[in-house]
């Protein structure tokens, strides 16, 4: 599964071109890892409805191969790390931060075990086959890593437990607003105040 450390799939490779936020972007992509063969459409959706400060930092837990981290970081100039449980997915990441000309901090971390420091942001597109504990730890262990007003946004299908979500943030963060919806995915957002 894409959520394991290693998975077991057999190789293989795809090269994803794609455009997001405006931007030619193009991936590598390999079975084992999550939405290999199109960028995710709920990622699209929250990429979609954040607009970060230049050079604010940004956490992106459960990245993947990189799309909503390293697209962030082209085009909005945020300082981005981009952590993943999946030891494939981080290899990627890797190739595809050089390929679109993207400098970011990339490295194994199961959740926030591997992560010190304070961030401005933190995206997610959390892996909801892993189960609802770990959807609420990537929401739990957010708030500890983030700056005052810093933000968490995660998206997160309606009928995979967007209402859940919403609720475990506001008992987190005392606040969580609805910023974008397309299609069943809603687009959730904490501050920590």
């Amino acid at each position: 599964m894409y959520y394991d450390e290693n998975p077991d799939a057999a190789h293989d490779l795809h090269e994803l071109e794609t455009v997001l936020l405006g931007q030619k972007m193009t991936f590598t992509t390999d079975a084992g890892v999550f939405s290999k063969k199109a960028i995710d459409f709920g990622s699209q959706v929250l990429l979609n409805a954040v607009h970060f400060p230049e050079n604010s930092t940004l956490l992106d837990v459960g990245c993947g191969y990189g799309p909503m981290g390293l697209s962030l970081a082209k085009v909005q100039g945020v300082t981005a790390t981009l952590i993943d449980v999946n030891l494939r997915a981080l290899a990627l990441a890797e190739k595809n931060a050089i390929k679109n000309g993207v400098t970011a901090d990339i490295f194994q971390s199961n959740l926030y075990t591997n992560i010190s420091g304070l961030f401005d942001h933190i995206v997610s597109n959390p892996p909801i086959r892993a189960g609802k504990d770990v959807v609420h730890g990537v929401i739990s262990g957010a708030y500890e890593h983030l700056r005052e007003q810093g933000t968490l946004t995660i998206v997160i299908q309606k009928k995979q437990g967007a209402p859940s979500a919403k609720k475990k943030m506001t008992e987190v963060f005392g606040n969580c607003e609805v910023i974008s919806k397309e299609k069943g995915y809603f687009i959730l957002q904490s501050v920590k105040l």
